[in-house]
């Protein structure tokens, strides 16, 4: 299948002269469109610099052959923006939302999520997914004009609904936020950009979360092979990846260890994208989309793995948390992390004057909720280094993470 060659822009793509615009007005770009210009805007931002030094699944000193956020991002942009072309989505738009939907994660990857969102429990709890809306619209303050970024609405809404609707019909919250509600947060810029909870993303945005779901699986099984916390000849039990190792050693007999590995993950990444644009044709064809508001209504996400994939892709996670993100050499540093962030956000709690100037201006005056949660801002914009480096500055002992 030669998917490279892409395809002309379907009926169902976003179009960026069709962009319903910003929520601040601006002059367009003579030389980007504003998808494109999107994307720029979330490249020069101090967030998406801050991703080299956060965690993925180790720490940024475990070694400089692992992911980080950073390069995870990067790599899902490269598969949303392949799976764009393929399906004659907007290739622009599918990388911002790629590029962007990592921007609110904190120090130490989902662990420091965890100590946060229990620090912030009393005052709504902390979500990476709402972090990174408040990083595009608030938190990041370089232009003269105003607070964030001032993205795109298409932006914007795929951000909002990175993980599929988060309500139905009927506003009951999707399964995703069933147990606590959908986050106040979500709601306030939902309605700012005029965009239901309930309907589908757009394809873009589907790309980007579907592409999300493969670089997860791939890398982290290389990431796991290199750490040595699983052999290759595991991976041969699991469905597809018994049949991708037995292709390459037929292939290549006798093939080192470390290209075997790479072979594999390569392997298993163009398998999985030629399955979505495989499967994601068949949805198109039966739904017949006109405009993206077809996808928008559809009863479920069209850009989508296969059921085979979708089993295969469950499995790999099922395989992957106990012997990766539960590994016992894991868990350790991972409490020792929580540990750290649980510390600052404490130290600074009762010390805000500790915080850099700008951070601490007009704090007294603040409530008690919204001081909280500028402490939680502070601290999720900390990179793996800076929340260890403050740790020692103001604490007597830091653990080791190794």
């Amino acid at each position: 299948m030669a998917i490279d060659a892409g395809r002309e822009r379907a009926p169902y793509a976003l179009h960026p002269r069709a962009s319903r615009g910003r929520l601040r007005p601006e002059p367009e770009s003579p030389t980007r469109n504003v998808f494109r210009r999107d994307c720029d805007r979330i490249i020069h931002s101090t967030a998406f610099r801050r991703l080299k030094h956060k965690t993925q699944v180790f720490v940024a000193h475990e070694g400089d052959h692992y992911r980080t956020r950073l390069t995870h991002t990067l790599e899902v942009a490269q598969i949303a923006r392949s799976l764009a072309r393929a399906l004659g989505l907007d290739e622009d738009l599918a990388e911002a939302l790629a590029l962007a939907h990592d921007l609110g994660h904190p120090p130490f990857g989902h662990v420091g999520e965890q100590a946060l969102d229990k620090c912030l429990a009393p005052f709504g709890g902390f979500d990476h997914n709402v972090q990174t809306l408040r990083v595009v619209m608030r938190l990041e303050r370089h232009y003269a004009a105003f607070d964030g970024l001032n993205l795109t609405r298409e932006t914007l809404e795929g951000l909002i609904k990175h993980n599929g609707p988060l309500a139905g019909p009927d506003g009951v919250p999707s399964a995703h936020y069933r147990e606590r509600g959908i986050p106040a947060a979500i709601t306030q810029y939902a309605q700012a950009l005029a965009a239901p909870l309930w309907t589908q993303a757009s394809g873009e945005a589907q790309s980007a979360a579907i592409a999300d779901d493969i670089a997860y699986d791939a890398h982290d099984i290389d990431d796991g092979l290199r750490a040595g916390l699983f052999g290759i000849d595991e991976l041969a039990q699991l469905p597809i990846m018994g049949d991708v190792l037995a292709g390459i050693r037929a292939e290549y007999p006798g093939l080192e260890a470390a290209r075997l590995a790479h072979e594999l993950v390569r392997r298993l990444i163009t398998l999985m994208i030629e399955d979505v644009v495989r499967s994601s044709e068949a949805r198109l064809q039966t739904l017949a989309p006109r405009s993206v508001d077809d996808l928008y209504r559809a009863d479920r996400a069209v850009i989508a793995f296969s059921e085979a994939m979708a089993d295969a892709d469950r499995a790999i996670k099922a395989f992957l948390f106990p012997r990766m993100y539960r590994h016992p050499s894991i868990l350790r540093i991972t409490e020792a992390a929580k540990s750290v962030v649980r510390d600052l956000f404490v130290h600074f709690s009762a010390r805000p004057q500790d915080m850099p100037a700008d951070w601490n201006e007009g704090f007294a005056a603040a409530g008690a909720g919204a001081r909280a949660r500028r402490i939680g801002d502070f601290i999720a914009g900390m990179t793996d280094n800076f929340a260890l480096a403050e740790h020692t500055r103001h604490f007597d002992s830091t653990p080791e993470l190794r």
